[in-house]
């Protein structure tokens, strides 16, 4: 995982910069459940878009989400980075899965 000292990262091209939403501690069952045993959870909100993905006549497509969309991704996707403390990824727009309302 990469880490950066700086507070803002705009990402380029079609990529999307992505906060996790915080992993649940309690399972519905109500047993509290220890970091280690945590999920990763395959949520988060958008903090930054790109400026669209450059097509071959020169103009840009602009992306499908937009800053404070709630994102779902697939557990593989994008690339880690710590920004201010907090956890973060860069995923491109074709790693994100669904806006969810």
């Amino acid at each position: 995982m990469a880490k950066t000292k700086t507070s803002t990262v705009t990402p380029l091209g079609d990529r999307v910069l992505v906060k996790r939403v915080q992993a649940d501690d309690k399972t519905k069952g109500g047993i509290i459940l220890p970091d280690s045993a945590k999920e990763k959870p395959r949520e988060g909100v958008v903090m930054a878009v790109g400026l669209g993905k450059l097509l071959d006549n020169g103009e840009r497509r602009t992306l499908s989400v937009k800053k404070k969309d709630r994102v779902l991704f697939s557990s593989y996707a994008g690339s880690e980075i710590k920004l201010d403390g907090d956890e973060m990824m860069i995923l491109g727009e074709d790693e994100i899965l669904a806006i969810i309302d």
